[in-house]
Order: C-alpha cells, then sequence, then structure tokens
C-alpha cells in the first residue's frame, strides 16, 4: 500500500510538472516565432521518387545540372555562390535560397511569382539559364530510363507527365523540414538549450523590431517588404538588373518595386551569402545591411553580434543535412 507521504510527493511531482507544461505552454503563446512542427504529412513513396528526381541531372538540357545542384542540402540547401550557376556555366541573376522549410513559405521565389511549391518546378527546369530544358523532352527523356517508368507508374495511375513529375518533386521538398532547433527546444520549456548571450541576442531582435519582419514558424517568408525601406539601398549601389525589380516583375505595380519575400532565418546559419543579389557575404553583413536599410538605425557591435548568435540557434535537425 502506498504510504500517504509517498503519495503527497507523487501529487508535488505532478504539480510542478504540470506548472512547467503551462509555464511552457504560456511562454510558446506569446513569442512572435513558433516551432517548426516535428513532422509533416507526406507521402512517403512520392518523397522518395521525388529524391531521386531532384538529385538526378536528367532534368536539365544537357543532363549536367540537376535542383541538388543549386540548393546542396548536406551544406544548408542552398549553393554557397552569389548567385547560381546554370547549364554551360551560365550566370543566373539572383541568390539561390535554401529550400528547406520550403512548405512553410507563403510564395516561392524571391519575387513571390509561384503560389506553391509545384508551380516552382516550372521556373528553373525551363529557364534557359538555369535547366534550359522543355516538358516534353523531360517526359520523354524519363520514360526512356530503365527505372523511371516503373516507379511513376507505382504511384500514379497516368504514369509519367508534367503534372505528376512536379507533384513528385514538390512532395519531397516539402519533406525537408529541420524541426528540433536549440531555439525550438527553448520556446518548448527548455531553458537550457540556448545560453544566456542567445537569449540576450533574441531580446533584441524583438527589441529592435527585426521580429516585424521575421516572425513565425519560417521565421520569415510570410510576407513582402521593399528592400531599402528606409535607405536606399539600390541607389547607393547601383547597375539595377530586372532581378532588382523584385515583385513589380509580377504585379507591374509601382509599390512593389524593389519588394521582395522576406527570406526565413531559419537556416541563415548555413547559406551565406545573403541577401537577393548575393552581396552581404557574412551574417553579420546581413545583420548591418538590416539595420542600415530596413531598420534605419545604428547599434553597438556587441548587439549585432548578440542577434547573430541568436540567429545561430534556428538551424534545426534533418537526415538531408
Amino acid at each position: 500500500m502506498v504510504s500517504e507521504m509517498r503519495i503527497e510527493s507523487l501529487l508535488i511531482f505532478a504539480a510542478a510538472g504540470l506548472a512547467g507544461l503551462l509555464m511552457a505552454v504560456g511562454v510558446l503563446a506569446e513569442e512572435p516565432i513558433k516551432p517548426i512542427p516535428e513532422t509533416i504529412d507526406v507521402n512517403p513513396w512520392k518523397v522518395d521518387l521525388g529524391r531521386s528526381l531532384f538529385h538526378d541531372p536528367i532534368l536539365s538540357k544537357d543532363e549536367t545540372i540537376a535542383c541538388a545542384s543549386c540548393h546542396e542540402l548536406a551544406s544548408g540547401g542552398d549553393d554557397g555562390l552569389r548567385v547560381s550557376i546554370g547549364i554551360e556555366g551560365r550566370e543566373g541573376p539572383i541568390n539561390s535560397p535554401t529550400v528547406f522549410n520550403a512548405a512553410f513559405n507563403f510564395k516561392q521565389f524571391w519575387d513571390g511569382r509561384a503560389r506553391d511549391l509545384e508551380a516552382q518546378i516550372d521556373g528553373p527546369i525551363q529557364n534557359p539559364v538555369e535547366m534550359g530544358n522543355l516538358w516534353p523532352d523531360v517526359v520523354s527523356r524519363l520514360y526512356q530510363d530503365s527505372e523511371y517508368p516503373a516507379r511513376f507508374n507505382e504511384i500514379y495511375p497516368d504514369g509519367i507527365n508534367r503534372k505528376n513529375i512536379k507533384n513528385a518533386i514538390a512532395e519531397y521538398v516539402k519533406s525537408l523540414i529541420t524541426p528540433n532547433s536549440r531555439f525550438d527546444r527553448w520556446l518548448k520549456g527548455d531553458e537550457g538549450a540556448i545560453t544566456a548571450y542567445e537569449k540576450h541576442g533574441y531580446a533584441l531582435f524583438k527589441d529592435y523590431g527585426c521580429v516585424s519582419c521575421h516572425q513565425g514558424a519560417n521565421v520569415g517568408g510570410n510576407m513582402f517588404q521593399v528592400f531599402g525601406v528606409l535607405n536606399d539601398y539600390f541607389k547607393r549601389r547601383g547597375d539595377i538588373t530586372d532581378a532588382d525589380l523584385g515583385l513589380y516583375n509580377v504585379t507591374g505595380n509601382e509599390e512593389d518595386r524593389h519588394s521582395f519575400k522576406v527570406p526565413s532565418l531559419r537556416m541563415a546559419a548555413h547559406t551565406a551569402p545573403y541577401l537577393h543579389d548575393g552581396s552581404a557575404k557574412t551574417l553579420r553583413d546581413a545583420v548591418d545591411a538590416m539595420f542600415e536599410f530596413q531598420l534605419g538605425r545604428e547599434a553597438p557591435d556587441e548587439d549585432k553580434d548578440a542577434i547573430v548568435a541568436f540567429i545561430k540557434t534556428l538551424a534545426g535537425e534533418s537526415e538531408e543535412f
């Protein structure tokens, strides 16, 4: 028979646990950044097929460039270049963003011209600078492959076609999430998951207003913002290109000139260089640019360094990374 003292101890332990849980839930509810879900609903057979297609240069015109060429998963989901390089060594116009957590973006591409992951796939495959291919040629080449016809037929009743290729690749990209970051563990109640210095960096990130654009589960990716809202970045840099026009290229509205999808900071610790033009070589350079051109204010070096330390806590885990 359990003693009264033992019962009392169990009740105290349970109450403490419940209090801790309620405190963690309360903290989580108040924070503008939310944890990445630990799982996401995907079709594992489509993911497996999409993984093969994502890494296969068969999709490009000269069979030299795969999706993974510009999105190297082992190093953070981008290519580490100022702008990406496509077929025949052709230089692209814009910095390649990470594909990790792309499923949480409200639009795809810097200018948001693709509504979802499937629509995004048309871009690189047909772009003459990137993969330079045509969908009829892609479908024909996959039909001639020794393995793809059977693999498609196992999943899709109508076999290999443009829609199904895009669907499989999109399902794979959807699976590329990075949960369980140190910051997410802190949000869920693990006080020791980040250091006091990193917590200070997060407090500064909020106090200075960075969080007004970088919030939610993806710490960005859910709104457009003009780059150079308080100081004219493009006047300073010069040599304006079509890629610099951002959302204006999609809408034609003057207020959208130089407006871009706010990038996610989730994998920022691993995806230098930064900004749409790759002009910020380090994470600290990117923070400097944000203070000058977005916030229009100065900050001491120690504050900026603390913010960088906080951003480095956001990268989570993935079998692909």
